[in-house]
């Protein structure tokens, strides 16, 4: 486990930024939704997602939840699926990859073609991520993401709120200013379910075989896609136009 991930919870001034960036985000996620009630949050299952999902469920905000399932995740982000439904008495919205896309893809190139080059990964995430999610915003005028700015080099300089071209609509980052250990130290107080694999230094998590733990040190996300240069990192969901 990462020492972010098990923060001193007698820290006076860790609980009071927790205390006052959880009421800011409360308000944020409420006026959000007033404002743009066509809203909707992807959850990854990832730690950030895990207190956006526990802040709109125990607040009753009117923000529907979905999720992307690649067909490649881990076993333990499939226990999270069915944790976060028992905890919160809450339904995932689930979308899946077109099977025509999966089918194609893995017929000409391979079962595990992402390992070969950027491109042949990026095309994996397109038909696992990128379609599902279009479909998962059709209608939608604004989502919600667990991105943070200091993930990595590619997110540095994260607003909170954005217009997303690729998708037409607009795209809010509440945790942009979030710190890995405000993040846990939220888990903690408020017993929120979580990935087990976070236990085993995966503060990342994607699919299965493009996700590895990393070592102290590392950038958070160094076990993504960890044969690709850093500037390459993302699926595709995130990537500015």
């Amino acid at each position: 486990m990462h020492p972010n991930q098990n923060p001193k919870l007698d820290n006076p001034a860790l609980l009071a930024s927790v205390d006052s960036k959880t009421a800011q985000l409360k308000a944020d996620l409420a006026a959000w939704a007033a404002e743009l009630p066509a809203i909707t949050m992807a959850n990854s299952l990832g730690a950030e997602d895990m207190v956006l999902t526990d802040v709109i469920a125990t607040a009753g905000l009117p923000i529907e939840i979905f999720s992307l399932d690649t067909g490649r995740l881990p076993l333990e982000t499939y226990d999270l699926m069915a944790r976060v439904q028992q905890h919160y008495g809450l339904k995932l919205k689930f979308f899946y990859p077109k099977h025509e896309a999966i089918e194609a893809f893995t017929r000409e190139h391979g079962i595990n073609a992402f390992y070969d080059s950027v491109e042949l990964r990026k095309a994996c995430c397109h038909a696992r991520k990128v379609e599902p999610l279009g479909r998962a915003l059709a209608g939608k005028q604004a989502w919600i993401t667990g991105l943070r700015a200091e993930q990595s080099t590619t997110r540095t300089d994260l607003p909170k709120r954005q217009f997303d071209e690729g998708n037409g609509l607009v795209k809010f980052n509440p945790l942009a200013e979030w710190t890995e250990k405000e993040v846990w130290a939220y888990i903690r107080l408020n017993k929120v379910p979580y990935n087990a694999l976070h236990d085993k230094f995966y503060p990342s998590i994607g699919c299965a075989p493009c996700t590895r733990p990393i070592s102290i040190g590392e950038d958070v996300r160094a076990g993504r896609w960890w044969w690709e240069n850093p500037e390459s990192k993302e699926c595709g969901l995130h990537v500015k136009k």
